[in-house]
């Protein structure tokens, strides 16, 4: 898979010579992939019948690219030897034996995945699923709640809403499950069915059988709010997908054209993302100044810069709270560093790691950490997040209302959008 195919190619272009990370997507995030480059497939036919054989080629990827060269203390060569001394019956035994092999190093996002997660991470990452579009979050009782449908989806066809608790996937109830689990067990091949049993306020449970379709997921949502005298431009971004940059370029010059006065970007609970879409969103606000510094395993630097392709400079006011990581976080360090924008809400995730995703001879994936990224500051937020210029922090009641009507998110009803708000006329 050729990388460089979004826009501001050119920087990211550079990054990855400098890294040395041809053929392979740059990853600011909690969880992202790449596709399956024409070298892969031809791997993939040699190699289908070897787990061996793909151990070898996962552990010679760590070996290469890792960003500690030390491998955590740990004899990264012995580990080889241990891997491959082996005769694994099954693909899911060699993976059991990587995975423990992987765990040595102490590093929650050097990761493996099986064929069926890597394809489902990988259409994430590009901004579009097969299943039948519904957001879930775990409300504080632990409940599978409904977000929003996605739209022209199969749940909002089917009428599921906003605060609808799953209490049961095909029968199996969901108790215990976590919203990455209950994904698992929803997605599926389109055109196959998943029946949901769910629990509205004030009527029992009922069941709704959905098909399962292909979906593109809409990165960005933004509207024009009428606050006092001033026209705000809400834009708020959920992940930084392949489609994230073009979306907010169309969100902000259309926000432009309704005469907004100034900005409200919201980056709550956004997990990260391709780093290519993060340096180009962040060039979109930012016309003069750094935006990112990444160090690799050699010590080798490579500073990103805005490149004079800011498309408005009216106000800005960012959200963010102890979701908002990775990619999330260089956009939040570059427009505070830069003094670009105010910062409203709790402390960041804190992740400062960057990964590399490289598909596997028989289609499974393997997530590895390359370098660490700075603010422009030079500031290493990495288990330390950035703190917001104004800390804002929610009640669990008022997560609790805001879960369960996601409609006031970034309303009068929001506590932390009305602080952005007052920020701004503060600034203005």
């Amino acid at each position: 898979m050729s990388v460089p195919s979004h826009p501001f190619r050119e920087s990211l272009h550079t990054s990855l010579m400098k890294l040395r990370l041809h053929h392979r997507v740059v990853l600011a995030s909690t969880i992202a992939l790449s596709g399956v480059s024409v070298c892969a497939l031809t791997a993939r036919a040699m190699y289908r019948d070897s787990p061996k054989a793909v151990v070898d080629q996962a552990w010679q990827i760590v070996n290469r690219d890792y960003v500690d060269p030390n491998f955590n203390q740990v004899d990264w060569q012995e580990v080889r030897y241990s891997l491959l001394d082996r005769n694994y019956s099954s693909p899911d035994e060699a993976y059991n034996a990587l995975r423990d092999a992987l765990k040595q190093l102490d590093d929650p996002y050097t990761r493996f995945m099986t064929p069926q997660e890597f394809q489902a991470f990988e259409q994430q990452t590009q901004g579009e699923l097969v299943g039948i579009g519904l957001q879930l979050t775990e409300a504080p009782d632990h409940a599978l709640t409904v977000v929003k449908p996605i739209d022209q989806s199969p749940a909002l066809a089917a009428g599921l809403k906003p605060g609808d608790q799953i209490v049961k996937i095909d029968g199996r109830t969901t108790e215990g499950m976590t919203v990455a689990d209950a994904a698992q067990q929803i997605r599926g091949e389109a055109g196959t069915q998943v029946t949901l049993t769910v629990q509205r306020e004030n009527t029992s449970p009922f069941d709704v059988t959905l098909t399962r379709a292909r979906i593109q997921i809409p990165a960005v949502v933004s509207a024009v709010h009428q606050e006092n005298n001033h026209r705000v431009g809400y834009i708020r971004l959920s992940e930084f997908s392949a489609h994230s940059a073009d979306e907010m370029r169309a969100a902000i010059t259309s926000l432009k054209q309704q005469n907004v006065d100034e900005f409200v970007l919201d980056l709550r609970d956004n997990p990260g993302g391709r780093l290519d879409q993060g340096v180009a969103i962040a060039r979109m606000w930012i016309n003069d100044g750094d935006i990112v510094r990444t160090v690799d395993r050699h010590g080798d630097a490579e500073q990103v810069r805005a490149n004079h392709t800011a498309l408005t400079d009216l106000p800005l006011a960012v959200l963010v709270n102890g979701h908002s990581a990775s990619a999330s976080e260089i956009l939040t360090g570059a427009l505070k560093d830069d003094h670009r924008a105010s910062i409203v809400g709790t402390q960041t995730f804190g992740k400062a790691l960057v990964q590399s995703v490289n598909s596997l001879a028989d289609g499974s994936g393997l997530n590895v950490t390359i370098a660490h990224y700075f603010t422009p500051s030079g500031l290493d937020i990495n288990h330390r997040g950035i703190s917001p210029d104004k800390v804002v922090p929610l009640s669990d009641e008022q997560q609790k209302e805001l879960m369960s009507h996601p409609d006031e998110i970034g309303t009068a009803q929001d506590p932390q959008y009305q602080e952005a708000i007052e920020a701004l006329e503060a600034a203005s």
